[in-house]
């Protein structure tokens, strides 16, 4: 995670904060976090979330791309 002294703030004239400027890499963490609580407010999502993160089995990327045709 990016070092909160990274970020830099953008001030009007009369010295109130208007925005800030962040580092991307912090940027992407905060809206990878925004998804996941978005998507954790529906029960159904969650507990697909969920099932996925417990399930062992699958198919490797260049498998799933030959059946996709890509």
């Amino acid at each position: 995670m990016a070092n909160s002294s990274e970020v830099q703030y953008v001030f009007d004239a009369d010295g109130n904060t208007r925005s800030a400027i962040v580092p991307i890499e912090l940027w992407r963490e905060i809206e990878s976090e925004r998804e996941t609580a978005y998507l954790l407010k529906s029960e159904t999502m969650k507990r697909r979330l969920l099932e996925a993160k417990k399930r062992q089995e699958g198919i490797s990327v260049e498998e799933a791309r030959e059946k996709l045709g890509i």
